[in-house]
């Protein structure tokens, strides 16, 4: 059984969609659904608030979870948070 955690990303004045857009285009997302037991990377943008992005990932098991969250993709995406201003 997969598990699905749901992250809203929320910023001020379209930060949160830029870094949604970052990970993306800078290909942080592809590296992640590349990881072993990643199952679903997406990110959603709410039509009733701009200033939020919704980040559905889905993994094979918490093991999967355990290393994803040991590697260096969590410095590069705390960092980018960072640079972006948002809260999760």
């Amino acid at each position: 059984m997969s598990i699905v955690v749901n992250i809203y990303y929320r910023g001020e004045n379209g930060s949160a969609r830029r870094f949604a857009e970052e990970m993306e285009q800078g290909g942080t997302a592809a590296k992640i659904r590349a990881e072993a037991g990643n199952e679903g990377y997406a990110y959603f943008l709410p039509m009733d608030d701009p200033e939020t992005v919704l980040l559905i990932d889905r993994w094979r098991d918490q093991a999967a979870i355990d290393a994803h969250h040991a590697s260096e993709m969590m410095e590069t995406i705390a960092a980018l948070r960072e640079k972006y201003g948002l809260h999760m």
